[in-house]
């Protein structure tokens, strides 16, 4: 570091003009100074090594290796005088077993996608941070339901957001289930080689446009806390170690862990502080900003998140009176004096909840606007796309439940992998309020795993377990409901008509929806018999007749020959392959339209179907085909 200032360094050349001798015990001691090492007016000359006075005729600069920095700082003075300097933050002191460990490969490639693909969404670093510590709180609660000794003296489950201006420092702190200094290693240090992959993917991709909806869904959102950090310190006590532990990293690739030498301050819990970049702190730095950012993404956090927050407050204060007549009565003066006061406003700082303290499912349907539910869908999907629709329901009788489901108006880009396992999407399972499962996929069948959605029972116990509930009677109940309204809900979106004011570029929503999810329903008329019935009417294909439109095939059979008593069909690898067949020669001349089954699924999909409305499945591919006009003809 450079220091440029004058009075400064003229004292550090004087400390340089007291030159050192060794003694004969090899200790060093300082050099006196002689009558001709002071100037005229009594200040001291400065001389250079060799005793020569140096002409100081402008400012003196030193330079200062960092490495021979040796400030007794606290431990936890974070705004020492230069600390507004780029890149000389300094950062709390760590403990003695400080150890360094450098970044897994694939977190510098991550770190390097996030800090220079979402520039211009650096907001996102807090809500990929309050969803962590969300996650950790279900966590730490979800274990109290049969540990009651899980939550010890920390029983507040929340989050905490607060900053320090002068700092220049943003922190988050939560009661959750903190973290062992071996997770804090491998959490912090490392990512999941499928959550790379399938990362980087999303981040080269078609859907790279939208990287800032999709960062928390590969669980690397973490990282984006250097879109705004040039440094970062976190701290967390877990229960199942004795100490606190501190890491640290710059991003530079490598990182430090040590016990924390404040001791254990937590209780349980994490707390993140970002020491922000120069050019970030004054958009951040503020509690506007900061509940801005909160109430855009986390609103529906089913925790209180607590923002400090300072206001303004008018006090009494006893009044000094000083008396000058020194005959008052003594006792008098006294009672005068106590009753004497003054009007003093001070600044203090109390922590305000500024989400919603009532889970959206639980609110008066007719109370909440479309925006409160995309919003919610955010929070639920991590920020991935849009919502097509959705359904807001309780169930009640036998069994009582509420839910919210919701049709997702694109694929999401982890779906999309090869890796993907279809085991872990599901809803969001709640009892009473409290999280059970993340992603319980017993409510839905297979096929359904694009939708989301979260299903919250009074009727389950609260101690149970994934294991305990899988097959369990309620379950199967409110599966079997969650299926229903979900079909009732694709149902409405391919029945809706076209607004009055749309043009001829209008293009149908389900359109786009069945583009996205057709081979899901494919798949479930294959996989679900019961719902075979209902599937079939959202069944979309393109046909000889359809050029780039889907059609129903309700609208096939509407437009058939009166003796056309079959539906044509024939395979292919693609549109193009299967228009250009040969064998749609023969239907075409006879005016019979043939659908184009092109989607790899559809091979499962005619193992399951035999007709529609009674009217037989039939490909033309087949040997020997005839129509029924050819037949009733005597034709071959």
């Amino acid at each position: 570091m450079r220091f440029s200032n004058f009075p400064l360094a003229l004292a550090l050349v004087v400390s340089l003009a007291i030159l050192p001798s060794e003694h004969e015990n090899g200790l060093v001691a300082a050099k006196p100074l002689a009558e001709d090492d002071f100037d005229e007016s009594g200040a001291p000359i400065p001389k250079d090594s060799d005793g020569n006075p140096i002409s100081i005729e402008e400012e003196v600069n030193f330079d200062i290796d960092d490495e021979d920095e040796n400030f007794d700082l606290d431990p936890y003075d974070i705004a020492p005088d230069h600390a507004d300097d780029e890149d000389d933050v300094v950062m709390p002191k760590m403990g003695a077993d400080k150890t360094d460990h450098s970044f897994d490969a694939d977190v510098g490639r991550v770190m390097d996608i996030v800090v220079n693909s979402l520039y211009q969404h650096k907001d996102v670093f807090l809500r990929e941070l309050i969803s962590n510590a969300s996650d950790a709180l279900d966590k730490i609660r979800f274990k109290s339901l049969t540990d009651k000794s899980a939550l010890g003296d920390t029983e507040e489950l929340e989050i905490k957001v607060y900053f320090d201006k002068e700092a220049g420092t943003i922190t988050i702190r939560d009661t959750g289930v903190g973290m062992t200094r071996r997770e804090m290693i491998d959490n912090l240090g490392t990512v999941a080689k499928s959550g790379t992959k399938s990362f980087v993917n999303a981040a080269t991709g078609e859907s790279s446009g939208d990287l800032a909806n999709q960062i928390g869904q590969f669980g690397v959102g973490f990282y984006s806390v250097f879109l705004v950090a040039q440094k970062v310190q976190v701290a967390s006590k877990s229960n199942n170690e004795e100490n606190q532990h501190v890491w640290q990293s710059d991003a530079s690739g490598n990182f430090q862990t040590s016990i924390d030498p404040r001791n254990n301050t937590l209780g349980r819990g994490t707390e993140i502080t970002l020491f922000l970049k120069s050019a970030d702190k004054d958009d951040f730095l503020s509690e506007y900003a900061l509940e801005r950012i909160i109430k855009r993404y986390s609103e529906f956090i089913t925790f209180p998140i607590l923002l400090e927050k300072s206001k303004e407050e008018t006090i009494e204060m006893p009044e000094d009176v000083s008396l000058d007549d020194e005959d008052v009565d003594a006792e008098e003066s006294d009672e005068d004096e106590a009753s004497k006061t003054k009007t003093e406003t001070i600044t203090v700082k109390e922590f305000e909840r500024v989400n919603h303290e009532k889970a959206i499912w639980a609110r008066d349907k007719d109370s909440i606007t479309d925006d409160a539910y995309t919003q919610f869908y955010h929070t639920l999907s991590k920020g991935q796309n849009e919502a097509y629709r959705w359904i807001h329901f309780d169930a009640e009788g036998s069994i009582n439940f509420k839910s919210i489901l919701f049709l997702p108006s694109k694929i999401s880009p982890e779906m999309r992998q090869p890796t993907y396992d279809v085991e872990e999407a599901g809803l969001k399972l709640y009892v009473r309020n409290v999280l059970i499962s993340d992603k319980f996929n017993e409510l839905l069948p297979r096929w359904m795993n694009f939708i989301k959605g979260v299903v919250d029972s009074d009727d389950l116990a609260l101690n149970v377990n994934r294991e305990t509930l899988q097959g369990s009677r309620i379950i199967t109940s409110i599966g079997k409901k969650c299926e229903k309204k979900s079909i009732e809900l694709m149902r409405k979106l391919s029945t809706e008509e076209k607004p009055d004011d749309a043009d001829d570029t209008w293009v149908h929503p389900y359109e786009q929806f069945w583009e996205n999810f057709g081979a899901h329903i494919k798949m479930g008329l294959h996989e679900d018999y019961q719902s075979q019935k209902k599937l079939l009417k959202l069944l979309r294909f393109k046909s000889t007749k359809s050029g780039s439109k889907w059609i129903s095939l309700k609208e096939y059979v509407e437009r058939m020959s009166e003796w056309q008593e079959k539906i044509y069909y024939i395979t292919g690898l693609s549109s193009e392959e299967v228009e250009n067949s040969p064998f749609l020669e023969k239907a075409t001349k006879k005016g019979v339209e043939v659908l184009f089954m092109t989607d790899p699924v559809d091979e499962w999909l005619m193992q399951s179907l035999t007709d529609f409305e009674d009217k037989k499945f039939t490909i033309v591919t087949k040997e020997g085909l005839k129509f029924n006009d050819d037949v009733s003809k005597g034709k071959t």
